[in-house]
């Protein structure tokens, strides 16, 4: 029996990196000619029975291997638990056939309505006596771990697998795998977190972009404080934000508390997200696919990309140029690590009629967009870093589409 007590991993990824977490993803390739199957087990190598000890509330019928190697499902216990309640998962797999040697056991865990990786379970089958390969041909294999529930705001999808070196073993029926592989196990449904709102006024004339925020039409915006972007609590340092809009742009400003502000990089599009920066997406339609990201540093310089998938090509994406005009204004001495500053505040104007699938330009009173604010605070230069945002992420990834809130245009 394998136990595994621990939440998952979740890190902290800034805005353009990759956050994929867990093992590499593994090619498709067949094993290798000349490899020894072997279906006879060395005695006492695994927990083998003869039954299932019973109805599984997940079952399947899913195999890799031609058939050879079959997953009969998993029985998960509570099924619908609470926020850090153990859970014990059992899973349960034969071999009718040859077995493929050297191949290891994988777990990963992906949100359950976009596939985004959140991490993974990987451990051994039986704590190492289980080994694919060793399995008495025929008996049913039993692994058991537990886990404590992740306060995750979503469902978290079980795939699971065996990969040896930089190959996967075969899944065989398309509709029981994702189409690399990784077999669908249970699904762990974990509390909806709501998703909060914004209801951005109609400016009756446009902020003068200076980046102080002392302009009168400020003034009639809501202002809502960021919190941290992994699990929605109270920030280390405070981020304020406030957004309008006319018949052209949305104006968007930040106002974040900051005793050392800073940057090294100087041109448009430089990797700003790496950082000390503020950050606004849109998804215009809420396709949850096409969506843009907005950025702009202390030294005033800006980053704009334009996604036509989550995560698309990002060279292609940074082709597209926003026509955002920003302007900053820094409470301190920029790049001084010798004195104390107080913070730095920016404004963003941009172009509604440039952004990814716009609806409705001018939007109409009531109308909704999905949408995003983030801010990147460094407590030490690229070491200790606070994510902040508008809407609660609760994974390592500022690019969490099924995350983003609401922006209602009044």
């Amino acid at each position: 029996m394998r136990l595994l007590l621990a939440l998952f991993s979740l890190v902290f990824v800034s805005a353009c990196r990759d956050e994929q977490a867990g093992p590499k993803p593994r090619g498709n390739r067949p094993p290798p000619p000349g490899a020894q199957p072997t279906n006879v087990a060395p005695s006492g190598s695994a927990r083998a029975l003869d039954s299932l000890p019973g109805p599984l509330n997940f079952p399947s019928t899913a195999t890799w291997a031609g058939g050879t190697i079959k997953y009969l499902g998993s029985q998960v216990d509570p099924k619908n638990p609470q926020p850090g309640q153990p859970v014990t998962l059992k899973h349960y797999f034969r071999a009718d056939g040859p077995q493929p040697q050297g191949y290891q056991f994988f777990v990963h865990v992906v949100d359950g309505n976009s596939g985004q990786m959140l991490g993974n379970m990987d451990h051994e089958l039986q704590n190492g006596a289980a080994m694919l390969g060793t399995w008495p041909q025929g008996k049913i294999i039993e692994d058991v771990q537990q886990i404590a529930m992740p306060n995750y705001p979503g469902p978290m999808q079980l795939l699971m697998g065996f990969w040896r070196g930089e190959e996967r073993l075969l899944a065989d029926l398309p509709p029981t795998h994702d189409g690399n592989h990784r077999i669908f196990g249970p699904k762990l449904e974990g509390p909806q977190a709501p998703l909060p709102e914004y209801r951005a006024p109609r400016a009756a004339k446009p902020p003068m972009l200076d980046g102080k925020l002392d302009d009168a039409q400020w003034k009639t915006a809501p202002e809502v404080t960021l919190t941290t972007s992994f699990d929605g609590k109270e920030a280390k340092r405070k981020t304020r934000m406030r957004l309008l809009y006319d018949d052209t742009n949305v104006y968007v400003a930040f106002d974040c508390d900051d005793p050392d502000v800073w940057g090294t990089l100087r041109n448009k599009d430089d990797a700003i997200y790496n950082q000390e920066v503020v950050e606004v997406f849109f998804d215009a339609d809420g396709d949850g696919a096409t969506y843009n990201e907005l950025q702009v540093s202390p030294h005033n310089v800006n980053f704009d990309a334009s996604f036509v998938a989550r995560r698309s090509d990002l060279d292609a994406a940074m082709k597209w140029e926003s026509g955002m005009k920003t302007a900053v204004d820094v409470r301190g001495t920029l790049d001084n690590e010798g004195d104390t500053d107080q913070g730095w505040s920016a404004e963003m104007q941009i172009p509604i009629a440039n952004l990814n699938k716009v609806p409705k330009v001018p939007p109409a009173k009531g109308d909704k967009w999905r949408f995003n604010a983030y801010r990147l605070e460094h407590f030490e230069h690229f070491k200790q870093i606070e994510g902040q945002s508008f809407s609660p992420l609760f994974v390592g990834d500022f690019h969490a589409l099924p995350r983003f809130g609401w922006l209602v245009f009044d």
